[in-house]
Order: C-alpha cells, then sequence, then structure tokens
C-alpha cells in the first residue's frame, strides 16, 4: 500500500483567525508530504507495504525509526486536518461534553488540561485528548508518537489532537508558545 497525502476539506486560508495560510500549505504540502514519502520509502518491499496506517501503529515497537517517525507523523497529520474546520471550534454537545464534564468538571477545566499538556510538552510533540477503556484521558506525546502506538503510554483513540512542532505555528507566532 502506497499511502498518499489526504485532501483539505477546506483552502488554506479558511483557518486564518487562528492558522495563516502559509503555514497551511507548507504544514499540509511540505511537512505531511514528507512523511509520507519518508513512510512509503521506509516500508517499501518490507511486510510493513501491506497494512493500514492504523495496523503500523498499532505494532510499532517491532518496526524501526523510520517508520514510527514518519508512519506517526502521516496518521497525526491526517486525523489533524479532519479535526479543524472553518466552522468549528467551541463546545461540542451530546455524549462527548457529557464525558467531558464527567471527567474534567467542565468544558473550561478540560481546556485548561488539554493546554497544559500541550505547553508543557517539552520539545516536539502532540497534545491529545484520547477515549481509554476507562474514559477520557488528556495527555501528550513526544515527536510523532500517538496513543494508537502500542509504545503509548496512554494507549486509545483520539478524539482531538493538536500539533506542538514549531512548524505547526512558527512562521506565525515565532517562539511565542506558551
Amino acid at each position: 500500500m502506497s499511502f498518499k497525502l489526504p485532501a483539505l476539506d477546506y483552502a488554506y486560508d479558511a483557518l486564518e483567525s487562528s492558522i495563516d495560510a502559509r503555514t497551511m500549505e507548507i504544514h499540509h504540502t511540505k511537512h505531511h508530504q514528507a512523511y509520507i514519502n519518508n513512510l512509503n520509502n521506509a516500508i517499501k518491499d518490507t511486510p510493513w507495504e501491506n497494512k493500514t496506517i492504523e495496523e503500523i501503529m498499532a505494532t510499532i515497537s517491532t518496526a524501526g525509526s523510520a517508520i514510527r517517525n514518519n508512519g506517526g507523523g502521516h496518521y497525526n497529520h491526517s486525523i489533524f486536518w479532519k479535526m479543524l474546520s472553518p466552522n468549528g471550534g467551541g463546545q461540542p454537545g451530546g455524549d462527548l461534553l457529557e464525558a467531558i464534564n464527567s471527567t474534567f468538571g467542565s468544558f473550561e477545566q478540560f481546556k485548561e488540561a488539554f493546554s497544559k499538556a500541550a505547553a508543557t510538552r517539552f520539545g516536539s510533540g502532540w497534545a491529545w485528548l484520547v477515549k481509554t477503556k476507562t474514559g477520557l484521558v488528556v495527555t501528550s506525546t513526544p515527536n510523532q508518537d500517538n496513543p494508537l502506538m502500542d509504545v503509548a503510554e496512554v494507549k486509545g483513540t483520539p478524539i482531538l489532537a493538536l500539533d506542538v512542532w514549531e512548524h505547526a505555528y512558527y512562521l506565525h507566532y515565532q517562539n511565542r508558545r506558551p
């Protein structure tokens, strides 16, 4: 299986109030594409070549660092783009809000916990809201690791992801990371 860059459901300038168009374009067409190119090269002519990205993540401890880093980069960015929307933001509703309130006390307290996970991730990585076997958890992972990986400290299904690598914000915000 050869992985491909997923198309975005919105224009690069659609998130301008939060993420500028130039950052989006470079992030998507250069950074994400590089993860895909490197992943495809790393899995070529190996047993990994016929696996889905989720199958690769689930058994990442048996892969080399090129597959781990680039596979994680591809998976993480693919779900990140889907979580962004020009009409998004604000408080969720339904079962998710109920689970957030039950776990964190309120949506505001969840936002504080999520922001803290992102801001305190030393170096590069990701902040996550994860559905685990026991409920919701806020966590962060280094580099391109994610909660689907068998090596993750907190394992589960990502519900929300935030890229805290410098390439995700540096053109607009420079070094002003909290």
